[in-house]
């Protein structure tokens, strides 16, 4: 359970700073820096929701 904590706060920290990325890239005129943040904000929410998803259902020990 701890890795998973550890897993979500990185996540956490890669879609925040994906956001100052892509503003600062947006102030600075870069479009394809933006699209690059904007990448990668898209996959840090993809797998911030499967995380989210493997801790609501962990799975089941068959026996």
């Amino acid at each position: 359970m701890g890795k998973k904590i550890l897993l979500n706060v990185l996540f956490n920290l890669g879609i925040i700073l994906s956001v100052f990325g892509m503003i600062w890239s947006y102030n600075n005129n870069s479009p394809l820096v933006v699209a690059f943040f904007g990448a990668t904000f898209v996959a840090f929410i993809y797998v911030k929701i499967q995380l989210v998803k493997s801790i609501k259902n962990p799975p089941v020990d068959k026996k």
